[in-house]
């Protein structure tokens, strides 16, 4: 009879999704080298798909497969896979595929892993960068290594806001509608083209907080633990629009800055 096999630590998970993010992260690099095009488009004609996006994904699938081949998978790009190991891996191959396609330098790759359904690890490297943001559940959020913390909590009028739009045009509509009521009350809005980097950017303290509706588990998994472990409360729930909202910021400013997206129309 064999052993039963020991649950995963989350710190050997993040030297996993460290290695192969950085093997992701080299194999996008060079597809930019080489020159992009558009492979397909998703939900719209403005939702594109490159041929890095895919080759990013199955060589991270590949890898993961190979050194924890009972492991579930959830990618952007790729079939679900099941598992028996009770971790799930959850990947997306280019967060910010229009800025890689563009060559605006902020687009990442990120692997998070689950452990019986909550993040426990995850990475965020910016391809463009190199720099590299993690952290594990039990553990301190790190920028290249070192720790990193949110922004001090500051009047909503002194925050600076990172948000994102839909890719359906009727949709982004609405979204930036709600932005022009919110805009005159803070201090300014960044739109970085990144879900998972606009959540470190909240751990770093590069923005007071962020807002976007429309994104999918893969865009913030990674991201969402990294600022956790920063000091940021990270909601994860519905927008008016009805689709998967994220709001991010410092943990003692969060509850003015969700009244204030509540009063722009941002969700209820």
């Amino acid at each position: 009879m064999s052993a039963p096999v020991e649950p995963a630590e989350p710190a050997e998970l993040l030297d996993l999704a460290v290695e192969v993010a950085r093997e992701a992260a080299e194999l996008v690099r060079e597809a930019r080298a080489r020159g992009v095009s558009v492979a397909a488009t998703k939900s719209s004609e403005v939702d594109v798909v490159t041929e890095a996006d895919r080759a990013s994904e199955r060589l991270i699938r590949e890898r993961l497969v190979a050194a924890r081949p009972d492991d579930a998978i959830l990618g952007e790009e790729g079939d679900d896979r099941a598992g028996t190991s009770g971790v799930r891996w959850v990947v997306d191959p280019i967060d910010g595929t229009v800025n890689f396609v563009y060559g605006v330098p902020a687009y990442a790759v990120s692997i998070a892993a689950e452990r019986d359904g909550e993040v426990v690890a995850g990475v965020v490297l910016n391809v463009a960068t190199g720099t590299t943001y993690t952290a594990t559940l039990d553990g301190p959020a790190l920028r290249d290594g070192e720790p990193i913390s949110v922004r001090d909590d500051a009047p909503l009028s002194q925050r600076l806001v990172a948000t994102g739009f839909n890719y359906d045009a009727g949709l982004r509509e609405r979204q930036a509608q709600a932005l022009v009521r919110l805009l005159p009350r803070v201090r300014d809005i960044r739109r970085i083209g990144a879900c998972s980097l606009d959540l470190c950017g909240v751990a770093e303290g590069t923005v007071d907080g962020y807002v976007e509706e429309g994104i999918n588990l893969w865009d913030h998994a990674a991201g969402g633990l990294v600022a956790e472990r920063a000091g940021a409360r990270v909601e994860v729930g519905t927008g008016v629009l009805g689709r998967r909202m994220v709001i991010a910021a410092p943990s003692g400013g969060f509850d003015v800055l969700r009244r204030a997206l509540v009063d722009a129309g941002y969700c209820d």
